[in-house]
């Protein structure tokens, strides 16, 4: 049994595989996603098993996001090179290999660097996977198809905090963390194995080009920008932190002073130049940079407050977080039946939602002194994850209503990209906020209760701001009213639990 080899010339009969192709699809990308919702449940128990400090559990998260950040533009421009199958099971065979690393890491600094090599592959492979999808099912089979990506997703966000409770407080073998990474590799192995045979083949285009100088410099820039704000607080903010940061923004000049060059020359850019001279385009990644930025830096801190604190088991935990899943799928359900209208106001709402849900979880936590209540976690949670589930769909076509179509796949592209920025940066800034704060505490002779919880509330503002300022921000988007949109279709990536 072999591949069927894609013709692009005349029109010819679906492939009779492409379901079967198509669950293979689903089933990596459904492995990438929770890997996304898994980890923040185990911080807690990594931190204890391998002794690691404030700022090296920060990068267990920031190090994934960064590198799946940098690695989505560059990756997908390699798939219209090498092939988008190529490249997409080269990508599950890389993540699940990365997820074995991760699973067998003997320190923190050896999981961090495997967290790295798992961002990459799984930015190897996302860009693919819709991309596969639309050439492989015929136009009025599409909806069906995409909408089973949709479904995915939530699954993921739900599965993935109840999962990794299971699997750490199971203690498998006496693993404690280690099977939420090892339960990957023979799904992964699965994966490959059923899409060599079955997803179609893709071929690529030799002739297309990479920018291997824009990457570099987008990528030291964003890293420049970053590190220093993880690391910062260890070495008591030093000059060169600063100086770090300052660089950081004179690279990512140079890389738009580089990508003009590129552009005027007629030769391929990292972030297409049309892009980044499309106000509209640029003032949308703004605002999903920062609406990225809230979600997956408040969950590692309610995982801290919750284990650390307040001494809930790893299951408890994601018991506890769950709502925040169960709300983003139900608004997952809700968006689908407005398709593209009344976006502004989605968005509006969105960012109301999240402020009131957040905020309420704040000022709960802030009035927490010697134990804690799970079931006050559920409203908050609930509403705040509905608000997130209708501000992403209502985000990515308002701002891609902007774009004209023949940039539709680059700027749906690099969206992610900024989605996935605004999350590392997001982890970078609460996690100063929370672990600072909890220092001091502790220096002061505080108890761990109030310590945690005293952060914890603190970090929140940030998230509540955030959100706050995507609220203000909604209304001056332009484009037609109703906020009619095209575009690319989008695949999910979630940021959240």
């Amino acid at each position: 049994m072999s591949a069927h080899t894609h013709n692009p010339g005349a029109p010819a009969a679906p492939d009779p595989r492409r379901w079967l192709a198509l669950f293979v699809l689903l089933i990596a990308n459904f492995m990438n996603l929770i890997d996304v919702t898994i980890v923040n449940v185990a911080l807690p128990s990594m931190r204890d098993g391998l002794g690691a400090t404030d700022s090296q559990i920060e990068w267990v998260i920031a190090a994934y996001i960064l590198a799946f950040a940098l690695g989505l533009l560059p990756f997908g421009r390699l798939g219209d090179i090498v092939g988008r199958t190529t490249l997409f099971l080269w990508g599950v065979a890389g993540f699940t290999a990365a997820s074995a690393l991760c699973g067998l890491a003997p320190n923190i600094e050896f999981l961090i660097v495997a967290r790295i090599i798992q961002g990459l592959a799984g930015a190897m492979m996302t860009p693919q996977v819709l991309a596969i999808a639309t050439v492989t099912f015929p136009p009025h089979e599409r909806g069906q198809a995409f909408s089973l990506f949709g479904l995915s997703a939530g699954l993921a966000s739900v599965c993935g905090p109840i999962l990794g409770g299971v699997l750490v407080s199971a203690n498998l073998f006496g693993m404690d963390w280690q099977p939420i990474f090892l339960v990957n590799i023979p799904i992964g192995i699965g994966a490959v194995i059923a899409g060599w045979f079955l997803i179609p083949r893709l071929p690529g285009h030799s002739a297309l080009r990479n920018d291997y100088v824009g990457i570099v410099l987008f990528g030291l820039g964003i890293l420049a920008v970053v590190f220093p704000i993880i690391e910062g607080r260890t070495y008591g903010w030093p000059l060169w932190a600063f100086g770090m940061i300052a660089a950081g923004f004179v690279l990512l000049s140079l890389f738009l002073l580089w990508t003009r060059s590129r552009a005027a020359a007629g030769q391929p850019q990292l972030l297409n130049f049309d892009l980044i001279t499309n106000r509209q385009f640029m003032f949308g990644a703004f605002v999903m940079t920062v609406f990225a930025s809230g979600i997956p830096g408040m969950f590692m801190v309610i995982s801290l407050l919750l284990q650390g604190g307040f001494d809930f088991t790893p299951l408890e935990s994601g018991l506890t977080n769950t709502p925040f899943s169960v709300g983003v799928l139900i608004a997952s359900f809700i968006a689908g039946r407005f398709g593209s209208h009344y976006l502004r106001s989605r968005l509006a709402t969105s960012g109301t939602l999240l402020v009131i849900g957040i905020g309420w979880l704040h000022f709960y936590i802030a009035g927490v002194t010697d134990s804690i209540d799970h079931w006050a976690f559920l409203p908050p949670l609930l509403i705040a994850g509905i608000g997130l589930g209708l501000g992403f769909s209502a985000l990515f076509q308002l701002v891609l209503a902007n774009v004209p179509s023949r940039d539709a796949g680059a700027g749906s592209g690099a969206l992610q990209a900024f989605q996935q920025v605004g999350g590392a940066l997001g982890v970078a800034i609460i996690g100063e906020i929370f672990f600072s704060n909890l220092g001091s505490v502790f220096a002061s002779g505080g108890t761990p209760h109030a310590a945690f919880a005293g952060a914890s509330s603190l970090a929140l503002w940030y998230v509540v701001a955030s959100f706050a300022l995507v609220l203000v921000l909604a209304p001056f988007f332009k484009g037609p009213k109703g906020g009619q949109g095209h575009g690319a279709p989008v695949q999910p990536v979630l940021v959240e639990a």
